[in-house]
């Protein structure tokens, strides 16, 4: 594997911030059309906010989030089989869609930017990361690649050599614009608990060691900035919130412990990804507790940033005021001690993606999270 950077995180970290709260969305939108999607994205966060380069799962094969960044592989390309994704020895048609809807998205991108006269100073792209990679992808035999330690290291090295690449068009495509990459980890408490199903479905997959983990993370961090991103993020949102605790999805329910055993692990993958070198971590505040909220109050003390997923994705359902939900982070907030002057440092999301809704729910989401960063900006200047 290639060394991890050698620098602290400390250093490698960016420390200007807005001089208010800002919001972005963690990218995925509903519907098909990936022109309304790049409007949407770049007209609701302008200057300070952050907007994205948005991907729509209802697509199909090659649009969700596993076959999207499976098309970022170098020299691993994939297929999709009744179980899923899988390693393949060379690329065919779902490989070839996969990337060619990468590649609309893109140019698409640039073309909606372009026909407003105005590039957007930071733009996010966002991938699903190695560990939640080698969950999902199986190997030419049938089991996870995450089976693997060979298969784990070669889809962190192969996925760095991919952003690269990817950073390069993105940045063609809005030309001057500072990127800033997520790195969405929904299966990393599972695969650190050992709950992840095997192919078959009758055991487990074995835990993969949190040192591991650790230097899986700070070597693709690393490579991310050499690659030409600005800033980095770890989103750490499971698959499937369910308050209290991780909600990560694999775990069988005929499993006596599991989510306990998930809990835990998902605390422990949140102490790594703040020692990763990261700018800033992206959690949903519906499974936070008082640890958590121990923890992020470090990182935020040592300049560290935090997405706070804030705003419920429900389809069906209007999103909660923005004064009770400014409420679920300032009472935390106050309750640590934390400065009203490090408001700033806060990015407000959806707690999750926002393909299951309809268009006119998905932007009633996104306006009540620039709601909340509005009034927290309010509050850090009062």
């Amino acid at each position: 594997m290639i060394p991890a950077p050698s620098q602290p995180p400390s250093a490698a970290r960016g420390s200007a911030f807005p001089e208010v709260a800002t919001a972005t969305s963690l990218g995925q939108w509903p519907g098909t059309d990936p022109v309304e999607a790049a409007k949407v994205s770049l007209g609701l966060f302008t200057v300070p906010h952050l907007p994205s380069l948005v991907d729509l799962p209802a697509r199909g094969v090659g649009s969700d989030a596993v076959g999207r960044t499976a098309a970022l592989l170098v020299e691993l390309p994939v297929d999709v089989q009744p179980y899923g994704w899988r390693f393949v020895d060379r690329p065919g048609h779902d490989h070839r869609r996969a990337a060619s809807a990468l590649s609309t998205d893109v140019n698409v991108l640039a073309d909606v930017a372009g026909a407003g006269g105005t590039m957007p100073p930071e733009l996010k792209v966002h991938v699903t990361g190695p560990v939640s990679l080698a969950a999902a992808i199986h190997l030419h035999y049938g089991e996870r690649a995450l089976r693997d330690y060979g298969a784990r290291r070669d889809i962190a090295q192969s996925l760095a050599a991919g952003l690269a690449v990817h950073a390069q068009k993105v940045g063609a495509a809005v030309p001057g614009a500072e990127l800033t990459l997520q790195i969405d980890e929904p299966d990393v408490a599972a695969a650190l608990a050992g709950t992840i199903p095997t192919a078959s479905g009758y055991r487990t997959l074995r835990a993969i060691p949190v040192s591991e983990l650790r230097q899986t993370w700070n070597t693709l961090v690393g490579e991310a900035r050499k690659a030409g991103f600005a800033k980095v993020a770890i989103n750490l949102a499971p698959a499937q919130l369910v308050p209290g605790g991780t909600g990560v999805t694999g775990t069988s329910a005929s499993e006596p412990g599991a989510p306990a055993a998930e809990t835990a692990a998902w605390r422990t993958a949140l102490e790594a990804a703040l020692d990763s070198g990261i700018d800033a971590v992206a959690v949903p505040l519906a499974i936070l507790d008082t640890g958590h909220w121990e923890q992020l109050a470090g990182a935020i003390e040592s300049g560290m940033g935090v997405w706070a997923g804030t705003v419920p994705a429900m389809a069906g359902q209007a999103p909660p005021s923005y004064a009770a939900l400014v409420e679920r982070i300032m009472r935390p907030w106050r309750g640590l001690g934390l400065a009203e002057a490090s408001l700033n440092q806060l990015r407000i999301t959806p707690e999750t993606g926002l393909a299951a809704l309809t268009p006119q729910e998905a932007r009633s989401v996104l306006n009540r999270a620039l709601d909340v960063a509005e009034e927290l900006s309010g509050i850090r200047y009062q």
